[in-house]
């Protein structure tokens, strides 16, 4: 059964009666793209129910989840950047995102960069709902130069042609949410089904052991991602910097 997570006409008290009418023993939260704090007046609700969270991890209550390796991910991204050749590589990605997954996504792209030089680190570009993002983001271009982008958003291609930049001529793009909507955009897959399944069977284990309510060590189960090749890279003909 579906539930809208949000729905202003459920208070906890229907909640609980609804789910107990259905016999539903367990709770997948889904789609949590805007806070990790879940609404306080359903706290009888985690209090009642195994409940396991996908994609964050959350905070008031802190819930067993399932997601990709959000860390291990940027990393290996920057790793498959440097394979290729490139020297430069920038990130863009909103702060609301990084934010929402404890900052494992810009931690990964900075425990990448000191395998660079110490002189040649970007910094991330993140404003990417401010006023005019993509003229801040030309800016940002401008001054520092990346030669490969790693990035979740589709829209940095046109901002991209807007500036001026080839792809992958002047500027590779790897996306850290490869989708195969789109597969001649390199990437990193995060298996979104398979994190589905996990958090499946970490519900179904919870239910087997009776664990109900919020647990006092909350678990997480955290799936690897795996290296996309496509046509927004190329193979670059430098060679790989020496970590300085």
């Amino acid at each position: 059964d579906y539930f809208w997570l949000l729905d202003p006409t459920l208070s906890a008290e229907r909640w609980i009666r609804i789910l107990q009418a259905r016999g539903i023993a367990g709770i997948v939260l889904v789609g949590l793209m805007d806070t990790n704090h879940l609404p306080v007046h359903l706290k009888p609700v985690w209090a009642r129910f195994p409940c396991v969270v996908t994609g964050v991890r959350t905070r008031d209550p802190a819930l067993s989840f399932c997601s990709v390796d959000h860390h291990h991910l940027a990393l290996t991204a920057f790793e498959q950047a440097l394979a290729l050749g490139y020297r430069r590589p920038g990130f863009v990605l909103d702060e609301v995102i990084d934010a929402l997954v404890e900052r494992r996504f810009s931690a990964g792209y900075f425990a990448g960069q000191r395998m660079l030089p110490r002189s040649q680190p970007i910094p991330p570009f993140c404003n990417m709902a401010g006023t005019q993002p993509s003229e801040l983001f030309r800016a940002w271009l401008d001054r520092y130069r990346p030669d490969v982008i790693f990035t979740l958003y589709n829209n940095v291609l046109g901002w991209l042609k807007a500036a001026g930049r080839r792809v992958p001529d002047d500027v590779g793009v790897i996306q850290l949410e490869w989708r195969a909507a789109h597969p001649e955009i390199a990437g990193m897959n995060q298996h979104n089904r398979v994190t589905g399944e996990a958090a499946v069977d970490m519900l179904v284990s919870q239910i087997h052991n009776n664990e109900n309510g919020v647990q006092q060590f909350p678990r997480a189960t955290l799936i690897g991602a795996s290296w996309v090749e496509g046509a927004s890279v190329r193979r670059a003909t430098t060679t790989v910097p020496e970590p300085a």
